[in-house]
């Protein structure tokens, strides 16, 4: 196509034209208010998997069948989960500070950035947990089964430094679970 007098190109020009100039009035609307974009709890990874989070929360939740649910950024500080099949439950940003979990069913639990931090896990099974960037400060580990559990080194060795006993059910102790040396 050659280019005539008065005539512009399909090309650069026509893009900035058209296209670019939708966008920057876009993002004008969106800088002086008129238009809001969509807020960010509007849909969240439950909801996109078709699954819901749980929310009938309960601060006694002893020996319940939990199996999967998805506790998602939840304050479920000082609650009772103890003897709870939780196999594949998911706390990401969970506060479980002071929970009571002792002889709770957590194999293959994702607990992204959650706080265990003096929270009873007395007995618990932990086994390939993904456990990054949690925190077990003060937390009772007697007896608990870590095996393949995926943790921050420094959690681990501070984990490694009180570690004992053996889990009832694996036959496993916690400091050989959690490869102590």
């Amino acid at each position: 196509m050659t280019n005539q007098p008065g005539r512009q190109p399909w090309g650069k020009s026509f893009f900035l034209s058209g296209v670019g100039l939708i966008g920057l009035l876009l993002a004008l609307a969106v800088a002086v208010g008129l238009v809001q974009p969509a807020p960010s709890w509007a849909i969240t990874a439950p909801e996109l998997r078709g699954a819901k989070s749980l929310q009938n929360l309960k601060a006694d939740m002893h020996g319940m069948n939990l199996q999967q649910q998805e506790f998602l950024k939840a304050d479920l500080q000082g609650f009772n989960f103890s003897a709870a099949d939780l196999r594949g439950a998911v706390f990401n940003g969970s506060q479980l500070q002071g929970a009571n979990l002792e002889g709770a069913d957590l194999r293959d639990v994702i607990a992204f950035a959650s706080r265990f931090d003096g929270a009873d896990l007395r007995q618990a099974r932990l086994d390939n947990g993904m456990l990054l960037q949690s925190h077990f400060r003060d937390a009772l580990i007697s007896g608990a089964d870590f095996s393949d559990a995926v943790l921050d080194q420094p959690e681990q060795k501070a984990l490694c430094a009180r570690a004992e006993g053996i889990n009832a059910a694996s036959g496993i102790s916690t400091g050989e679970s959690l490869r102590c040396r």
